[in-house]
């Protein structure tokens, strides 16, 4: 018997844990303009996220985390990017991350994750990469970048293909390289300073090095959540892959919701240049902000429609699906769009007083389209549902 479609109160999340981002909320917008300048995010906004919970959201309750659920980690990181966009950035990545400790045995989760109440996993990807098989671990050699939160993480996971001690592949049944992500302590990478972009400057996305370093096998995960799996709880058999879905689709929505909000407040004062009547009273304004609204209203409900359906189904006790995790690509894909088109409206229909620095729209603008640029936005990931649907051949890597 199939079961029901996910209900208003499913779709609304836990609220005992979203009312914690809403209270520092308040916290993050004052500090945003900090975070701007230094490119970091400021000790003492640390300290209240810290205080909150909110880079414990996803990491198991055996490690002292949260372990919520994919919807209400979106409102979360909804309501942060709705003060600022680069600390619900940081947040989301490293509430993915912090799903490794799922993979770890319980000690070495303990040592990292559940003894420290300020712990936080930060990782980015490195093409020119290796790490050498060796007594009791790895000899890891290479360069990452793309590190978001790096700056204030206690713990970096460095992804690498496996070689053996003779240098030769390290290959699975299927005869593919192994991969396995080395977890290493901050202090004991090499920085350097890349992340000068047009947007989500806070997020610190730099790039880090080791060389030649010792990590034991206890401190490596792979990524495939189906395998080496502790937990069994409905989060754990779905994948970081697909929260970070959810999660990026939050931080989104929210630049977007508060692009809109911020649109509309202009546009009961501002009068355009050439223009007798404030911009609330143009046909076109009023028509385009409702498609925005509706667009963007739409889109975000798909994404938790798709993601409450599919965890009714998880905690019956099923393991997430290719079909769902399809879904849930598909939705958060669009609601990105759709949260990046809000935006350019709201840019666009605000004239020059949007183009400067002291304007939040000024920043909504520069953020969303970095996140577009980001893995998560990619356009291609509609080619790759589009050919799954159609039962043609598709990569399913980022899906």
């Amino acid at each position: 018997m199939d079961r029901p479609i996910a209900s208003s109160a499913d779709l609304a999340g836990d609220r005992n844990v979203i009312v914690r981002a809403e209270a520092v909320r308040p916290a993050v917008s004052a500090a945003s303009d900090e975070i701007e300048s230094a490119r970091r995010l400021p000790p003492a906004l640390l300290d209240k996220l810290h205080e909150a919970g909110l880079f414990r959201l996803l990491l198991p309750r055996s490690s002292n985390g949260i372990e919520t659920d994919p919807v209400t980690f979106f409102h979360v990181m909804e309501t942060i990017a709705r003060a600022d966009a680069s600390t619900a950035w940081c947040l989301s990545q490293a509430g993915g991350c912090a799903m490794a400790a799922a993979y770890l045995d319980l000690p070495v989760a303990h040592a990292i994750f559940g003894n420290d109440p300020r712990a936080v996993l930060a990782w980015g990807p490195g093409p020119r990469v290796k790490a050498i098989e060796c007594d009791g671990g790895y000899r890891v050699t290479g360069v990452w970048s793309f590190a978001s939160g790096g700056r204030h993480a206690t713990w970096l996971g460095a992804h690498c293909p496996i070689y053996t001690a003779d240098g030769t592949p390290r290959r699975d049944a299927s005869g593919e390289q192994q991969e396995r992500t080395m977890l290493v302590r901050t202090e004991d990478v090499v920085w350097t300073d890349i992340w000068n972009t047009v947007g989500l400057r806070g997020t610190a996305s730099d790039q880090f090095e080791l060389n030649d370093f010792f990590v034991r096998s206890d401190h490596s995960i792979t990524r495939a959540f189906e395998q080496e799996c502790r937990e069994r709880g409905p989060l754990y058999r779905m994948g970081s892959g697909t929260c970070y879905q959810m999660g990026f689709a939050g931080v989104a929505c929210g630049i977007a919701r508060s692009a809109l909000d911020d649109f509309v407040e202009l546009a009961r004062g501002k009068v355009a240049r050439g223009s007798r009547s404030v911009l609330r009273d143009n046909a076109v304004v009023q028509s385009n902000l409702a498609q925005a609204e509706v667009n963007l209203r739409a889109a975000r409900g798909f994404v938790l429609q798709s993601m409450a359906d599919t965890w009714q189904e998880l905690c019956a006790g099923a393991t997430i699906t290719v079909a769902q995790r399809i879904n849930i690509r598909m939705a958060a894909t669009h609601a990105i769009h759709k949260a990046r088109e809000a935006v350019d409206f709201a840019y666009n229909a605000a004239g020059a007083t949007a183009i400067f620095e002291n304007h939040p729209l000024e920043r909504r603008f520069r953020d969303i389209h970095t996140v577009t640029q980001q893995l998560q936005g990619q356009l291609k990931h509609f080619e790759t549902v589009g050919a799954w649907m159609m039962g043609a051949e598709a990569d399913l890597t980022f899906v």
